[in-house]
């Protein structure tokens, strides 16, 4: 398909999986948009949108400044979000409200934005940021998980509310990743347990069949497909790429 001069919005495109999909993106010609807390990128320049998802306004305040800067929207990945790995007892309600701000609540302030603007369109393609937690249960991940199948079952709904605006919103399922969100779980675990980060990162490569962690970058071709023509009759699906895990 023709990628170039399309417009598309990511949240937090500043590293991980956000900033892979945004560095493929642009590679094919498309016009991106990072909208996140920090400009973590110095590529980004001018397609950089200060935007806390968490706050409706912020997100109306960005999105507006996107459609009045390129009159349209091809293409939204909400790939924002956090992680907590506790059990619900260990589970502050300040941390039960970020969590579901980020995650939850940002998502759907996005898509309460957008798609009026792809509506209008007669068009657009979303992609949501679920996780291999949005078929399985993981220990220590209770409000997290919670989040995923909440993002699954959004996912879902909403495909099918606006099939007839030949608006198509799929949910790609990602698996272990090598990204700093990652990293960041495995320190944490790494200070509560005790145990060596080697020692976790080589337990986690052998979680999945295919015996290793994958790369942002392979969740990004797969973001791509699901916003490209290419998959025009797929809408509401959770698309796996976890190297097996959750096969097993």
């Amino acid at each position: 398909m023709n990628w170039n001069k399309r417009i598309a919005i990511i949240t937090g495109a500043g590293s991980g999986i956000g900033k892979a999909t945004k560095n493929l993106l642009r590679s094919k010609g498309c016009v991106v948009y990072n909208l996140d807390v920090n400009d973590l990128d110095e590529t980004d320049g001018s397609y950089f949108i200060a935007c806390n998802v968490r706050n409706r306004h912020e997100v109306n305040d960005a999105v507006d400044k996107v459609v009045a800067a390129e009159q349209k929207i091809d293409f939204l990945f909400s790939n924002a979000g956090v992680h907590l790995f506790a059990t619900l007892e260990q589970t502050s309600d300040e941390e039960l409200q970020h969590v579901l701000g980020v995650n939850v609540l940002g998502t759907y302030y996005l898509l309460q934005k957008v798609i009026p603007v792809m509506k209008a369109q007669n068009k657009g393609s979303i992609v949501l940021m679920g996780s291999d937690q949005s078929f399985v249960g993981k220990a220590a991940s209770s409000v997290y998980g919670m989040t995923k199948g909440a993002i699954a079952q959004l996912t879902k709904s909403t495909a099918i509310d606006y099939a007839a605006f030949n608006i198509r919103v799929n949910c790609i399922c990602p698996g272990t990743i090598n990204t700093p969100l990652l990293h960041k779980a495995v320190e944490h675990y790494s200070n509560i347990s005790h145990t060596a980060k080697d020692e976790i990162y080589k337990s986690l490569d052998t979680v999945q069949p295919m015996g290793r962690i994958g790369k942002p970058e392979e969740i990004a071709a797969t973001v791509a497909f699901l916003l490209s023509d290419e998959s025009s009759f797929t809408t509401g699906s959770l698309i796996a790429v976890d190297g097996g895990y959750v096969c097993q």
